[in-house]
């Protein structure tokens, strides 16, 4: 029996609207680019609001991913897999983002609406597999806001220590951790989320302030530590394999950009920011590459002041750059890394919260979620009921789940999102040759097919145990697709979904 048929409010060609019924090729229906542009122009209510600019991008980019990798991670990837070739590993994550980074500057120039990966991989792949990775980016946001926002609790609480002042250990850790609540990891994620709510502007204007400041702390410490170096400490650059794999050599240095990727996660909240730029065209492009530049930049050289002012195997600790101002005899400039590493971790969160409530906005839209994820509030034009819900939920996991549970749900879920861009570049060129794209990508299968190969090399450099809990996270995201998310999305009120299929073969 054929698909009922409607046609747009513009009187264009008739909608195709797939069952919500045991229909297997709905799962692969995908929406045009098209549908897509429309829909956001069509859309029912206040729009988000339109107001950052380039420098507001990379501003963004940079507080979303300067953060926990370059304060904590440094050290752990040094001492445990990489050495000194910590700065190899650091280029090497640097060189798969740069490939995802092309491709997600193609996309959002392209697709300038909220939803990000979500979005690019329902115009590819259809609603089964936007699904999946909409679910997976709970892990990047969400998650990732908790985790930093613990850490930035244990931060906090190292300088309230350093100035005399402590917290009840009731109220200083979760659960597991030596309390009964995190007080200030919930603390920092409601402040942000209340700055969030009110209007994107000012909350682009203090993560600008807040960026600037980090970096001339970042700044300080390679300057100040560039004086103080000791070269034989950077002898060998790739220490001796200890005869397994990731334990130093050169497989070392692949397991330690693995590791070490987790650093780099934040610039691609950029394109989750698309809509609500002024000129998406030219600003989403330059906030991706811009931030990704400047972040590369910042990690190779602290890596290299890192290792050459601290015996590499000396660096597993939580806080190694304090650790290096200790080994050049400026303790009280450790205060001053502390504050910096406050000031990262504060953006880093801003940052991932923003990132969330953008995709469960365009999720929303799409009937995944309820029409509450979807609503702009009609005079700061921001998703407030969306942001709110996301940062009270946020603040409890932060205040209730220790910080190793937390850090374990990342990294691999990006790296599949990474994939699935590149994958949708390739399948727009194909589906979709004609669509004007104002960033186009030369070359673009060698530079996508090294994009899913990078990613798919991190990949296999992650330890065993996080495949099984990504597979367990999207066994959960699956099911609640198949129980609640397929059936509403096909049965949205008020909505005439256009869905096209993928073709069995690519048109010549």
């Amino acid at each position: 029996m054929p698909a009922p048929e409607s046609r747009c409010r513009n009187g264009s060609k008739p909608l195709r609207i797939l069952p919500a019924g045991p229909d297997l090729r709905a799962l692969i229906a995908r929406k045009p680019v098209a549908r897509i542009l429309a829909e956001q122009a069509e859309a029912e209510g206040p729009p988000l609001a339109r107001n950052l600019s380039a420098f507001s991008l990379v501003c963004i980019g940079v507080g979303a991913t300067i953060g926990a990798g370059i304060f904590v991670l440094t050290g752990t990837a040094a001492a445990q897999y990489a050495g000194p070739a910590l700065v190899l590993s650091f280029l090497l994550g640097a060189i798969a983002c740069a490939f995802v980074g092309l491709c997600y500057a193609e996309l959002a120039a392209m697709i300038p609406v909220p939803g990000s990966t979500y979005t690019y991989t329902y115009a590819t792949l259809g609603p089964l597999c936007a699904w999946i990775i909409g679910w997976d980016l709970v892990l990047e946001f969400a998650m990732a806001a908790a985790t930093v926002a613990v850490g930035w609790s244990g931060y906090a609480q190292s300088v309230l220590a350093d100035l005399g002042l402590a917290l009840p250990a009731a109220l200083a850790g979760a659960p597991g951790a030596g309390g009964l609540v995190n007080l200030p990891a919930a603390g920092i994620v409601l402040a942000l989320t209340a700055l969030l709510v009110r209007d994107n502007r000012d909350a682009a204007r203090a993560n600008a302030a807040l960026v600037a400041l980090k970096v001339a702390i970042i700044l300080a410490f390679v300057g100040v530590g560039a004086l103080h170096l000791t070269p034989a400490l950077w002898s060998p650059l790739v220490p001796q394999n200890t005869g397994t794999f990731g334990s130093f050599g050169w497989s070392g240095v692949l397991r330690g950009a693995g590791v070490v990727f987790f650093a780099f996660i934040g610039f691609e909240t950029v394109a989750t920011a698309a809509g609500e730029t002024r000129t998406p065209q030219r600003d989403a492009p330059v906030g991706l590459l811009g931030s990704l530049l400047l972040t590369t930049i910042l990690y190779v050289a602290v890596a290299a002041v890192l290792t050459g002012l601290v015996p590499y195997r000396d660096l597993d600790v939580a806080d190694p750059i304090a650790k290096a101002i200790d080994a050049i005899g400026l303790g009280t400039f450790a205060i001053v890394i502390k504050l910096g590493a406050l000031i990262g971790l504060t953006t880093s969160a801003l940052t991932a919260l923003y990132g969330q409530a953008r995709i469960f906005y365009a999720m929303a839209r799409d009937g995944f979620l309820p029409d509450a994820f979807a609503r702009v509030h009609p005079v700061t034009r921001t998703p407030a009921l969306s942001q709110g819900l996301i940062g009270l939920v946020t603040a409890l996991v932060a205040a209730f789940v220790p910080i190793d549970i937390l850090g374990e749900l990342v990294s691999i879920g990006t790296l599949l999102a990474f994939i699935l861009v590149c994958t949708a570049v390739l399948v727009l060129r194909r589906t979709e040759p004609a669509r004007p794209r104002p960033f186009r990508v030369r070359a673009a299968p060698v530079v996508a097919g090294l994009g899913i190969l990078s990613c798919l090399a991190l990949m296999a450099g992650l330890p065993g145990d996080t495949w099984i809990r990504l597979a367990v996270w999207l066994a959960i995201g699956l099911a609640i697709y198949a129980g609640y998310g397929r059936r509403r999305a096909g049965l949205k009120r008020g909505r005439a979904a256009q869905y096209e299929r993928l073709p069995a073969r690519p048109p010549p």
